[in-house]
């Protein structure tokens, strides 16, 4: 019996919920790893999962075997690791990271890290919805704002400051906001994946905006703002190259609310692959050094940017 196999079956099901996709990945027939994790409850004389159509649900003993199994399979690969030389981290990392800092800050520094390690490949899936690490099987996530999810640890690589802003052609039209609660007389570009939904918070206040348009992409919140819909509010990074050449202009500047951290999350039960160290290390030096995604950023960029 290959004990470390089924460990990984196992714990592979249970962090995909699906014998099918473990099936997959090991290139495996589905009975196979059904097989195999019988194999396993067989040889622990208990009950590991509750099976049904429709999911996989742990027992208080899968529960607490799982926790175990996890610690001794991600030591296995750290160990691995090690063997093949600690400058030579190698393997597959996946990583989930927001859309547009994504886009903006993350890609065009993947060709360095890659020319860096040969030996690691890179499975980025950008994108805004919440990713649940542990069932996704995704090694590190970056995210941006307060953390409250205790089952994660966390290292600080930045801060995304927000700001308002308007095209000239929407000012033209409309009055600029003086105070957050002006926002209520205004078409404001509302992102349906804000944690906060419609509500915009400002240093001394909140206000629940309303708009004509809604979208859930930082795309398209930047490409309807240069139209002229309307006011959006969002990281400096979105607006920046709009703001320097005049095609945008920020709004309550005074009111502005406080910046939120950038953090890379990971599984707090879960050692790290040299892997996803170097890219940690990679990716703090990358952003600690961009004026952009630290304290400061929107002043830096409004002196720069053309008055209006």
């Amino acid at each position: 019996m290959d004990r470390f196999l089924l460990m990984h079956c196992f714990a592979r099901a249970v962090e995909t919920g699906s014998f099918s996709a473990v099936a997959r990945e090991l290139g495996t027939g589905q009975p196979n790893v059904s097989r195999h994790i019988a194999s396993l409850e067989q040889h622990l004389g208990t009950r590991l999962l509750h099976r049904s159509t429709r999911k996989l649900t742990l027992t208080p003993e899968g529960e607490r075997y799982y926790n175990e199994a996890r610690r001794v399979l991600d030591a296995v690969t750290e160990a691995e690791s090690n063997a093949r030389g600690e400058d030579r981290p190698s393997g597959l990392l996946r990583i989930a990271c927001p859309t547009a800092l994504g886009r903006t800050h993350l890609l065009p520094r993947i060709k360095t890290l890659l020319r860096r390690y040969p030996e690691m490949d890179l499975d980025l899936q950008i994108g805004d919805r919440f990713i649940d690490l542990v069932e996704e099987g995704v090694d590190l996530a970056i995210r941006i704002g307060m953390l409250k999810d205790s089952a994660l640890k966390a290292r600080r690589i930045g801060t995304a400051e927000r700001v308002c802003v308007a095209s000239a052609g929407y000012l033209a039209e409309h009055p600029a906001p003086r105070v957050p609660e002006d926002l209520l007389q205004h078409d404001c570009i509302l992102y349906t994946l804000l944690a906060s939904g419609s509500t915009w918070a400002f240093r001394d206040s909140e206000v629940t905006v309303n708009g004509r348009f809604r979208v859930n992409s930082p795309d398209g919140v930047q490409r309807v703002v240069l139209d002229g819909l309307g006011i959006a509010y969002a990281p400096v990074w979105l607006f920046e190259e709009a703001l320097l050449d005049g095609r945008l202009q920020a709004v309550l500047l005074d009111h502005l609310g406080p910046s939120a951290p950038i953090h890379i999350v990971y599984p707090a039960k879960r050692l790290l692959p040299r892997r996803a160290s170097v890219f940690m290390d990679f990716i703090a030096e990358a952003f600690g050094g961009d004026p952009a995604l630290n304290e400061g950023a929107l002043a830096r960029l409004l002196r720069a940017a053309p008055r209006a």
